[in-house]
């Protein structure tokens, strides 16, 4: 006999199989403060390689701004204004970063936690079919 709630359950297994399953498996398979550190710090190495590249481009796209009127007060001033530029932009994506994988951890471990769930209702469903 065709039970109609296990093919539910089982179609809606399957459809979580073919979608997301292999992303979150690979995500739950780290402890949550790995996965989050990775990330970040990747995020951290990306946002340090692009403000390089944004400065760099800056510099050469317009260096008699950089160069007109060039002292050491001047110097130290357009110094501290790019640190202090990249230290904001840094903490801030680094949090933001930090934020989003945590929340796209805990969303995996749900996901993972109610198929997991599912999958011993499903068992149940065939051991008791058996008796």
């Amino acid at each position: 006999m065709i039970d109609k709630d296990r093919i539910r359950l089982m179609t809606k297994m399957a459809k979580y199989e073919n979608t997301k399953a292999k992303e979150d498996l690979k995500i739950v398979g780290y402890y949550k403060k790995d996965y989050v550190s990775f990330n970040t710090w990747i995020t951290a190495i990306w946002i340090t390689i692009g403000f390089a590249i944004v400065l760099g481009l800056l510099f050469f796209l317009t260096p008699d701004l950089f160069l007109q009127n060039l002292t050491a007060k001047r110097l130290f001033y357009i110094g501290a204004i790019i640190v202090v530029t990249y230290v904001l932009i840094f903490v801030t994506y680094c949090v933001y970063s930090a934020s989003f994988f945590e929340n796209r951890y805990d969303a995996a471990h749900r996901r993972m936690k109610r198929y997991y769930k599912e999958l011993s209702l499903l068992r149940k469903s065939y051991m008791k079919e058996k008796r």
